[in-house]
C-alpha cells in the first residue's frame, strides 16, 4: 500500500439482521440462519433477511414512487448504503465515489419480466432500465446525492472484494478521497437455486449429509463431508474507505492482493488455488505470514472449493496455519456480496479481540490476540481477492 487507507464504518443487512452488534452475538450462538422454502417443487434451504429487516425494505420501497420499481437487489443496497455513510459521519452531497457489484444483479425481476414476455410477447416499458446492473450504484448514488462516481460491476463472487480494491485504487491515484464499497445480492429465486442445482453443489433438502443427523445444512470448512452443501443467502454490506486514518476508522487496509488463474473446466479453480496463493502473497506483501492472526475464508461449502482454500494456504502458511474461520455455515453463499460480509467478520474480530469459530470445526488453539485478519473470496473464473485488515494502534 502506498498509504493508509482506512474503514470508517461497515453496514449490512443479512441473515444476522443489521446490527452490528447484534451480529457478533449470533456468531456466538452455534445456531445457522436457514429455512426451508420451496422452490421448483422441492424443500430448499436458504438464508433469508428475518422479518424485521424485510418490513424495512418494504418501507424503503413504499417511500418514493420511484422506488416501487427497483429490484430487491437495489432496495437492499440503499438501505445499507444509508446505515454506512451514517455510521462513516458522511453527508449527502459529499464528493465521494460508490462502487457497489453484484454477481446476479435484479434476478427477481429479470424472471418477472421474462415470464411476461414469454406468455404475451412484450416486455414491460421499465424491464431494461430496472434490469441493467449499473442501476445499483446507480440508485445509491441519487439516494444519496453524492458528487462522485457511480460504478457497478459484476465478477461472480467475488464481486464486493473487487468493489474495495477499486475504492483502494481511486483512492491512491489521487481521484478521490472516499469511496463507498460493497456488494448487494437477493437472489432467492426460483432459477437462480435452480441453475445451482444444476451445477450439483447444493446441499440436499433432508438433515442427513451423511447417513446421520446433522444440525448444519451448510457444512463449509468441513473436510469430513462428503457431500456438497452450499447454502443460497441474501444480502448487502458496505464499507466507507478513506484517505489516512481517523476517528472512526475501525481498521487499516494493510495489503490488497488479486489474482485470476487460467482454467480447465467453466466452475471449478485448480486443486491447490493457485489464484489464492497469488492473490494472499500479493496482500501480505513484505508482512510475515507468521504476523497473520486470522484467514477469514471464502470456503464454499463444497467439497472441492474448502479442500482447494485450505490447500492454497498451507502453501503459502506453512508449518504455521492462522485460525481459519468462515460465516458460510451460518449465512449461506450470498455471492456478490460474501466477500464484504467476511470483512465485517474480520473487522468484528479486530474490535472485540475474539476469533469467531466455525462450531463443528476442531481447533488445538485461538489467537490470544488479533492484530492481523486476511479475508479471502473468489468467483467463478478463478478470480481470486485477498485483503489484509489490521487492528488500529
Amino acid at each position: 500500500m502506498k498509504e493508509e487507507i482506512s474503514i470508517t464504518a461497515v453496514a449490512s443487512i443479512s441473515p444476522l439482521g443489521e446490527l452490528l452488534e447484534g451480529a457478533f452475538e449470533q456468531y456466538q450462538q452455534n445456531t445457522h440462519c436457514f429455512v426451508q422454502r420451496n422452490y421448483n417443487n422441492r424443500d430448499t434451504w436458504v438464508a433469508s433477511l428475518p422479518d424485521n429487516v424485510w418490513e424495512k425494505i418494504k418501507q424503503l420501497k413504499n417511500s418514493d414512487t420511484k422506488y416501487k420499481n427497483l429490484d430487491d437487489s437495489v432496495l437492499y443496497a440503499i438501505y445499507a448504503s444509508r446505515k454506512a455513510i451514517k455510521t462513516a459521519g458522511w453527508s449527502g452531497g459529499d464528493n465521494f465515489g460508490i462502487n457497489i457489484g453484484s454477481s446476479r444483479g435484479a434476478t427477481s425481476l429479470f424472471e418477472k419480466f421474462h415470464a411476461e414476455y414469454l406468455k404475451n410477447g412484450r416486455t414491460a416499458t421499465l424491464a431494461s432500465p430496472t434490469t441493467t446492473l449499473g442501476n445499483i450504484s446507480s440508485w445509491v448514488g441519487h439516494d444519496l446525492q453524492t458528487q462522485g462516481p457511480d460504478i457497478s460491476h459484476s465478477i461472480t463472487c467475488s464481486t464486493a472484494l473487487h468493489s474495495l480494491l477499486n475504492g483502494v485504487a481511486w483512492i491512491q491515484a489521487g481521484m478521490a478521497d472516499k469511496f463507498l464499497v460493497g456488494g448487494s445480492e437477493a437472489p432467492l429465486t426460483p432459477f437462480t437455486v435452480s441453475q445451482l442445482r444444476a451445477l450439483k453443489i447444493y446441499t440436499p433438502a433432508a438433515l442427513s449429509l451423511s447417513g446421520q443427523e446433522n444440525p448444519y445444512p451448510c457444512k463449509a470448512l468441513d473436510l469430513t463431508k462428503k457431500k456438497n452443501t452450499m447454502v443460497l443467502g441474501e444480502a448487502a454490506s458496505m464499507a466507507c474507505l478513506e484517505k489516512g486514518v481517523s476517528k472512526n476508522t475501525v481498521a487499516i487496509i494493510k495489503g490488497v492482493g488479486y489474482a485470476t488463474e487460467p482454467l480447465v473446466h467453466n466452475v471449478s479453480i485448480s486443486t491447490d488455488a493457485v489464484c489464492f496463493q497469488r492473490s494472499m502473497r500479493m496482500a501480505l506483501g513484505d508482512i510475515s505470514p507468521d504476523e497473520v492472526d486470522v484467514i477469514v475464508m471464502h470456503a464454499p461449502g463444497t467439497i472441492k472449493g474448502d479442500l482447494s482454500e485450505i490447500r492454497a494456504i498451507e502453501k503459502v502458511f506453512c508449518n504455521k496455519k492462522p485460525f481459519l474461520t468462515t460465516n458460510k455455515w451460518k449465512v449461506g453463499h450470498t455471492f456478490g456480496a460474501s466477500g464484504m460480509l467476511s470483512l465485517e467478520m474480520a473487522i468484528l474480530m479486530l474490535q472485540k479481540q475474539k476469533a469467531i469459530k466455525v462450531p463443528y470445526v476442531s481447533y488445538e488453539s485461538t489467537p490470544k490476540t488479533i492484530q492481523n485478519v486476511l479475508v479471502n473470496a473468489v468467483g467463478f473464473g478463478g478470480n481470486a481477492v485477498s485483503i489484509l485488515l489490521s487492528k488500529l494502534g
